[in-house]
């Protein structure tokens, strides 16, 4: 009570001592509308003490961590992983009291990742570093066996049409030669300023020579390997360095027959440099996959049932599916745990909440918010009526800012309900009234929905460099002091929206004059999902 009295004296006054003057019932009756006030805030700090206490005494995200990114693994659209990730989900949302189901919206390409393993024969013996790309085509165990071979300089596109034929037989490399392997960052520390700019100069240079080459060969990164592939080259090989050291970015192959890898870039480099200077080199590449037909895809849905406003909804947002370079740890396998362990924590001390609190994990987000896009297709009951969704998806680093995604009282409401979250929670910066999101992670889906949706940005560490779609994503890279931080944040948000006795405003603002154009800009609008993927 001494606490409470330092911290409320105006509500501890002793009533029976007053003499209701008109001035005294004045104040006495502005103190007994207050008093809801007063027990509101002390309602919600009792809330947000219970939620720390749960989060940093008995925190499951470390094991949530490892059964997802180390036993499961990466989650690429239309693997068994992927499928195994969400029926895990639905046992562990089930384990806690909270009904999940996993709801089907597709199909994609079945496909299983096997091993793949590069070795030099020739000029002499190396094992390289290298990954088959997702959904490529796989050889034998015996693997494919054949002189390296780079793209030419050509002068226009019928030279390369002649060049072509020569690729029978061959492995084909098809990225740049990088002019070196150390990242900016190293680069700015350690070289003189005139150094570091003339790399930088030289780098752009090589760069631009490189595209206009491509662009003579009549074809694009993308289309160029069915063309080799269909002239009879075995394999094709690729190298996209991330601008860090050990980094590579892999994405999905693009041939039908032939395998298609990755290769780190100091592998890939020396490769390169050889053939330039006629060495011949020889690899053999083993890359066993399986191609596994049609498989379903889901999205898991998890909800704790609302007590006042049921068919009000909060929802939780987080893409379940990864690139498989890695294990998917910080894209999006942090914002996957972040959710999950918001919903345990929620179920365990907030079982009865005023609106639903609805959990939405997605799937094929990677390849164009297929997921969410369908989820706002399909359940349009669902839709227009959530008070707020918060989606979480830029590694494991502390919420650091929200926009307010064009919203023009978004201020009003995220303010009022951050106002409950303690000073020890990293301070979040906010920005009004913000620009929708047109894509990128899936609140973009929900705005064009017209739905309050706001994506909960966290500080980078190195993401977009180190673990951002490649080989690094692993559950090393998460920092649990940070993730807590944020399931402690994200819970009280969630609290508080659901708590709200005001529907939160879904006023849209009136968009600027797009410079390019002269026009005014528009909203976002609702785009169907790929259904049928990956052929």
């Amino acid at each position: 009570m001494g606490a409470l009295l330092k911290k409320y004296p105006i509500f501890f006054i002793f009533v029976g001592s007053i003499k209701f003057t008109n001035m005294k019932k004045q104040i006495l009756t502005s103190i007994m509308l207050a008093c809801p006030l007063f027990f509101f805030a002390q309602k919600n700090e009792q809330m947000a003490q219970k939620i720390m206490d749960e989060v940093y005494k008995n925190s499951q995200i470390e094991q949530l961590a490892h059964e997802l990114m180390d036993d499961i693994g990466p989650r690429l659209v239309g693997t068994p992983q992927m499928k195994k990730a969400h029926d895990w989900a639905v046992a562990k949302y089930t384990s806690w009291g909270i009904p999940a189901e996993n709801q089907k919206y597709g199909e994609w390409k079945a496909w299983e990742r096997g091993i793949t393993h590069i070795d030099m024969l020739s000029p002499r013996v190396q094992t390289l570093m290298g990954t088959q790309l997702a959904w490529s085509p796989g050889t034998s165990s015996k693997g494919v066996t054949a002189e390296v071979i780079v793209i030419p300089t050509v002068s226009d596109s019928i030279a390369f049409q002649k060049w072509l034929p020569s690729v029978k037989g061959k492995i084909v490399m098809i990225g740049m030669l990088q002019p070196t392997g150390r990242p900016d960052h190293d680069w700015k520390e350690w070289a003189t300023t005139a150094s570091f700019d003339k790399m930088k100069t030289e780098r752009e240079a090589q760069k631009q020579a490189w595209e206009a080459n491509l662009k003579k060969t009549g074809y694009t990164k993308r289309t160029l390997p069915e063309a080799l592939e269909k002239n009879g080259a075995v394999a094709i090989v690729d190298s996209y360095w991330s601008n860090g050291f050990g980094a590579q970015k892999v994405f999905g192959a693009k041939t039908k027959k032939v395998p298609t890898v990755d290769m780190h870039l100091e592998d890939y480099s020396m490769l390169y440099r050889m053939v330039e200077h006629g060495d011949k080199p020889i690899i053999k590449i083993v890359a066993e996959s399986k191609d596994l037909g049609i498989a379903p895809t889901f999205n898991t849905i998890a909800q704790i049932k609302g007590s006042e406003f049921p068919n009000d909804y909060v929802l939780l947002s987080a893409h379940f599916d990864s690139w498989d370079g890695g294990t998917g740890a910080t894209d999006n396998g942090t914002g996957t745990v972040l959710m999950m362990e918001v919903m345990r924590v929620l179920k365990k001390l907030y079982p009865n909440p005023k609106r639903t609190i609805i959990v939405g994990h997605w799937g094929s987000e990677e390849q164009g918010l297929n997921g969410s896009r369908a989820f706002v297709v399909d359940h349009p009951e669902i839709v227009q009526n959530i008070q707020v969704a918060f989606n979480q998806d830029n590694g494991t680093g502390r919420i650091q800012s929200i926009n307010g995604s064009g919203f023009i009282n978004a201020y009003d409401y995220l303010s009022r309900w951050l106002k409950a979250v303690p000073d020890t929670i990293q301070k979040v910066d906010t920005y009004f009234p913000g620009e929708p999101g047109r894509g990128g992670t899936d609140y973009a889906s929900f705005i064009a929905a017209g739905v309050p949706s706001f994506n909960l940005n966290s500080l980078s560490w190195s993401y977009g460099n180190y673990t951002w779609h490649t080989n690094l994503d692993t559950y090393d890279k998460i920092v649990f002091d940070d993730m807590k931080n944020n399931v402690v944040l994200t819970a009280i948000l969630a609290y508080m929206a659901s708590e709200d006795n005001e529907k939160a405003s879904r006023e849209r603002m009136l968009l600027p004059v797009d410079p390019k154009t002269g026009e005014r800009q528009t909203w976002p609008e609702i785009k169907q999902p790929e259904r049928k993927g990956g052929f």
